[in-house]
């Protein structure tokens, strides 16, 4: 990887910033408080302020996003006719929490409620025709769509055929022609005036129940025991982690660490304390265990886990949705090396993109086969597999910076359908298009993509002396969290460091690497190559962490690489 400085901003910048940080003499901030700050857009105390505060009071009116009025007027009127109402969501993190957080908030107005999640290999995203003959069949009069259906024209289309209206909350980003839904809740629509435009689909969920909240003279804070969904499914979702996602991902996270909810209890037992959980935490731990569920079965089990109140219930749906997520990982483990192995009998390892197929790849991680590759590769990638006779589909994963969406729709009269957003997107086309396709895309991502986006770049924010590594630096970095796109994680680096004690590899296939770097312990997951280098001087860049073991606080150095020193 190559190491650069964040070194985006202005020094007057950052001298004015830090003047006005430091107005109490007797409580002076660092000036590596003030260089985090504005890195991360933060130019005023006020903003200061609001970032480390974030306030529930600070979110935007709901009813500034184009069509929540006429959303809101059209479910109250479903509630007091005791109209029969489908939640329709997606089969992801994002679209089963936002089905269980308006489900579980609207049950306490209305008895005449059904949830519904397409199966991921027989109906595929969005919304589905036969999701809408499930509803017809039902009788429903009313669905509300959330994390898809800004694309689903021909859906909803026959929704309203059957004299069923339509509500879409969506994220994703709209075509120029929109569905003829009764009601369109999307940020990313031109004409709408909404303040933020990088909400997730529970995100935009969340909004719509806010915006029901006002109707019926709720306060914000008997919101808060819906947040822990919405925390969720911004870290999943990869969505940035500034503005009101950090609102609703900072307050989401404290729900979480209350322990309240039983499902993510459950699924988070033998995990660390509830409440040391971070955002990164969830996002490998506990995200891939309700995405399993729709990978390897079916999404609504993870729902039903999200919407039970029994204990004994939710211990029975964990255990199995435990289950999903071991046998996942075994495949994508497996599926992972066919590619690789696929890429290096093609010769294809100098392309500017890979593309890959399978007919008998599993759907459900292509997904996450495709970010293994670009963490091999570093290129834009798709990954396809059989989606049904004469077709296929997968999964498209993005580098920094680069627009794959764009991409796709450069190439997309190759296509039956697609959809998605800059760095992740969803495919399908007939199996006889793949080879004009895949030479389309090739073309166009070598003639677009930038020199700088084809090489992985390791973005740090300062050097550090590792005497200057202390729990009071760690407290103030601690304050920046949750952390994401828009806020990473503090990365800094040490370098010429001489290591002094024992080296050793651990895990169970010895691959990771431990030692100490003088009152620092230092690990290094998949590391295990680099031990070598650690014979001379080396140069560090890490995260800076506590190690919580049998109640034995250490400062912990979270290595992300090493290379020789320069120095």
């Amino acid at each position: 990887m190559r190491w650069t400085l964040d070194c985006t901003t202005a020094q007057d910048e950052l001298e004015q910033l830090h003047l006005s940080l430091n107005r109490d003499p007797e409580r002076p901030v660092d000036l590596l408080v003030s260089q985090l700050l504005l890195n991360r857009g933060i130019k005023s105390w006020e903003e200061a302020k609001t970032f480390f505060r974030p306030e529930l009071e600070h979110l935007h009116d709901p009813f500034l996003m184009k069509g929540m009025h006429i959303a809101v007027e059209r479910i109250i009127r479903a509630i007091e006719k005791e109209e029969r109402i489908l939640i329709y969501g997606d089969y992801d993190v994002d679209g089963t929490t936002a089905v269980s957080l308006v489900y579980e908030f609207l049950s306490q107005y209305s008895s005449q409620l059904m949830y519904y999640i397409p199966d991921r290999y027989t109906e595929g995203y969005g919304i589905s025709l036969q999701g809408i003959e499930f509803a017809k069949d039902h009788e429903i009069s009313l669905i509300i769509a959330l994390d898809c259906g800004i694309k689903d024209y021909q859906a909803i289309a026959l929704a309203n055929s059957y004299s069923i209206d339509t509500v879409v909350c969506d994220h994703h980003q709209p075509s120029k022609q929109l569905p003829e839904a009764f009601s369109i809740l999307n940020p990313k629509q031109e004409d709408c005036n909404y303040p933020y435009k990088e909400l997730c689909g529970c995100g935009v969920g969340f909004k719509l129940i806010q915006a029901l909240s006002l109707k019926w003279g709720l306060s914000i804070e008997e919101l808060c025991p819906y947040l822990d969904f919405v925390a969720l499914a911004i870290g999943a979702d990869m969505v940035p982690l500034d503005g009101e996602n950090r609102i609703l991902a900072y307050w989401g996270m404290l729900q979480i660490q209350k322990g309240e909810r039983i499902a993510f209890r459950t699924l988070l037992g033998g995990q660390k304390e509830l409440d040391e959980l971070s955002l990164t935490d969830l996002n490998f731990s506990l995200a891939p265990k309700i995405n399993a569920a729709g990978r390897m079965k079916h999404a609504e089990q993870a729902v039903s886990l999200m919407l039970v109140n029994n204990e004994e219930q939710a211990v029975d749906l964990a255990d199995q949705i435990k289950k999903y997520n071991l046998e996942r990982r075994a495949l994508d483990q497996s599926i992972t090396q066919q590619a690789l192995k696929q890429i290096s009998e093609s010769a294809a390892e100098e392309s500017a993109t890979t593309v890959v197929y399978n007919p008998n790849w599993h759907k459900g991680v292509v997904g996450i086969v495709a970010s293994k590759l670009i963490a091999e590769f570093y290129r834009p990638t798709i990954v396809l597999t059989k989606a049904s006779e004469g077709e296929i589909a997968g999964s498209a994963r993005s580098v920094k910076g680069y627009d794959l969406y764009a991409a796709i729709d450069a190439c997309s009269s190759s296509l039956i359908q697609f959809g998605g957003h800059q760095y992740a997107a969803g495919l399908r086309l007939k199996e006889e298009n793949l080879t004009k396709f895949k030479d389309a895309f090739e073309t166009h991502v070598a003639q677009t993509i930038a020199t700088e986006q084809q090489e992985a770049e390791l973005i740090y924010e300062a050097e550090l002396a590792i005497s200057e590594i202390a729990p009071k630096l760690l407290r103030i970095l601690n304050r920046y969290r949750p952390y994401g796109p828009k806020n990473p994680q503090p990365l800094f680096i040490s370098t010429g460091i001489k290591v002094q004690g024992p080296i050793r590899c651990i895990g169970k296939d010895q691959t990771h690497l431990k030692f100490n770097v003088a009152h620092c312990e230092a690990i290094g997951f998949s590391m295990a190559d680099k031990k070598e280098l650690l014979n001379g001087a080396v140069d560090l860049a890490y995260h800076i962490e506590e190690n919580n073991f049998r109640n034995q606080r250490k400062l912990q150095l979270r290595l992300v690489d090493i290379k020789p020193s320069m120095r």
